[in-house]
């Protein structure tokens, strides 16, 4: 608690009441003494994450956990971990306006459907920690005036100079609300006029929110999600985003979590410059233990659009690999965007605006935020990532070998894999949700009927049929390579720009692995680096430097060092 407590007197400046720091202490007393179940104690080669809605899949008068848990365990049981976008009850945003922090929408089931799932995998929260609906009891008590429910919100005069404050949509920073005795209060709402900022400089609000978190620990998180976290502390005048205190409230997190359930991962969402997405992993041992790593989706993407690996394997190049304390959480797609600000200061600003060009001629549709000098600029790029690599009018085998071609580098890069529900179903494009939602990011959310999905899945002439046998393929190879391990290092080799080349060794099997793409439309060659034999682990061919490798349009090998040179099959 020692942690703990100097981490509170550091945000708090020595005046968090000792009234509600004893509260808070019993709090996580009392969840230490609830918690059933020892939670892995590190990531390895076999960590796979699938990011999907409790209610990605329905069926009559059933709740949507309990059928999800079902098609997890006939469909999905690749991915030994299960992302669980938010659950709660909600108003907006597909699940991020949360009504309640504490229960799970009826539509999904309760804490027993959770319960269950739990039995068959890991499991990770979103902890939105940033902002809770208009629509919750806390708001409502906010309106009402209760007693000890002011302040509990952050409220500015209409006239408050805020053009400093990063801005992530083109909403209004304040929304106008009118309290019980008429008053009107303009209050902040970084994301949407149904999404209420908390204001964690309120000790009682640092105590409910650590009180969500200790129950989401109880209840079966193995990872937990911070969901928009870099915005959570506000001083007008600054950009209100990554300030000291709230990384320091990450860092408070981070300890809490390790004193109530050893193991648990703490991952920072951060749509933000990479610089920036980095600052998350504290010291490498004192805040997140994993951060997303924006920049890969849209750097990917950027490769295999142009047919070059010459940004993609500068990045690469400059990354490094954890202290064996933190990792990147790794993924392509997502229930939002492709997010464009990672790629600001990797790529020229005229660069990102031909790609956002090219895509929405293609049908991607784009969402823009506001700038401090009164300009808009892309935000993200909102489109399946099946979509986002292909053009219109390309046959499916086309389709396919990008999309394996860009998951086969997901899941050899250095990091724990995550990989969207949309993109093991093999989705395309949901414009009719876009109609019906309103917003741009319905294109990637669509939910299914189990019948229709596990019809789709069996047509074996369909789309979906061969991208979810592919994909659930490559990730049970993945998973039996301990080159993989996401603390091993990742070197770039030096090739033609139509390769990215790979190479990932094993500190502890000496095993090593060539991970080798051709990410352009052309048929590619490219001789071994050295002398000894490789076997493509996808098959029984044996390759030495006596013969260059041909590699067709978009496609890749992951070869494992066998022995010393000798003649090649």
């Amino acid at each position: 608690m020692e942690i703990i407590n100097n981490l509170i007197d550091k945000i708090y400046e020595g005046a968090f009441p000792a009234d509600t720091l004893n509260q808070l202490t019993e709090a996580i007393r009392q969840t230490q003494k609830e918690l059933g179940y020892q939670r892995k104690a590190h990531w390895d080669e076999k960590d796979v994450v699938l990011i999907t809605y409790a209610d990605q899949f329905r069926e009559r008068e059933a709740p949507t956990l309990r059928t999800f848990s079902r098609f997890y365990q006939q469909h999905l049981k690749c991915f030994t971990l299960v992302h669980l976008l938010p659950f709660f009850p909600y108003s907006s945003d597909d699940g991020f306006s949360v009504i309640d922090y504490h229960r799970v929408n009826t539509i999904c089931g309760d804490w027993s459907d959770v319960a269950e799932l739990h039995q068959h995998t890991r499991l990770m929260f979103d902890f939105v920690c940033n902002h809770i609906s208009a629509h919750s009891a806390w708001f409502k008590h906010y309106l009402a005036q209760d007693p000890g429910w002011d302040d509990f919100f952050i409220s500015m005069p209409p006239g408050t100079d805020l053009s400093a404050v990063t801005r992530p949509r083109t909403s209004p920073l304040l929304t106008p609300f009118t309290l019980a005795n008429g008053e009107t209060r303009f209050i902040w709402t970084t994301f949407s006029a149904d999404q209420i900022d908390l204001n964690f400089a309120r000790p009682e609000v640092l105590l409910s929110m650590v009180r969500v978190l200790l129950d989401y620990l109880a209840k079966g998180a193995d990872y937990v999600r911070l969901d928009a976290v870099g915005y959570m502390w506000k001083t007008p005048g600054t950009s209100c985003i990554h300030l000291e205190k709230t990384h320091l409230l990450v860092k408070l997190f981070r300890a809490i979590a390790e004193e109530v359930a050893p193991g648990t991962v703490i991952i920072t969402e951060t749509n933000v410059p990479h610089k920036d997405n980095i600052s998350y992993f504290g010291n490498g041992r004192d805040e997140a233990q994993m951060v997303y790593q924006f920049s890969l989706p849209p750097l990917l993407l950027h490769a295999i659009h142009y047919g070059s690996s010459r940004a993609l394997k500068q990045w690469a190049a400059s990354l490094g690999v954890g202290n064996g304390t933190t990792t990147w959480f790794n993924f392509l797609a997502s229930h939002d965007g492709i997010g464009l600000n990672p790629l600001r200061g990797i790529l020229p600003e005229t660069e990102i605006v031909s790609l956002v060009r090219d895509l929405a001629l293609e049908g991607a549709l784009i969402s823009y935020k506001n700038n401090p000098d009164g300009t808009s600029s892309p935000y993200e790029i909102n489109v399946t990532y099946m979509d986002a690599l292909n053009k219109k009018e390309d046959s499916d085998e086309v389709r396919f070998q990008r999309f394996m071609l860009a998951h086969a580098v997901l899941l050899a890069f250095p990091g724990v894999p995550a990989v969207y529900i949309q993109s093991i179903l093999g989705s395309r494009n949901d414009m009719e949700g876009v109609k019906v939602a309103g917003h741009n990011r319905a294109i990637n959310r669509e939910k299914y009927a189990i019948g229709e999905i596990e019809a789709a899945l069996s047509d074996t002439r369909s789309l979906r049929h061969k991208v979810y046998h592919g994909l659930s393929q490559l990730i049970q190879l993945r998973t039996r390579q301990p080159a993989f391990h996401p603390d091993n290092p990742a070197e770039v080799l030096e090739s033609d720009n139509s390769l990215f080349i790979l190479r990932r060794r094993s500190a502890q099997t000496h095993e090593e692995m060539l991970c080798i793409y051709n990410l352009s439309g052309k048929e590619v060659s490219w001789t071994l680096p050295d002398d000894r034999l490789y076997r493509n682990i996808a098959g029984n061919s044996i390759f030495n430097s006596n013969h260059p490798l041909t590699l067709p349009p978009w496609r890749f090998l992951w070869l494992k060092n066998v022995g010393e040179k000798q003649q090649a099959e």
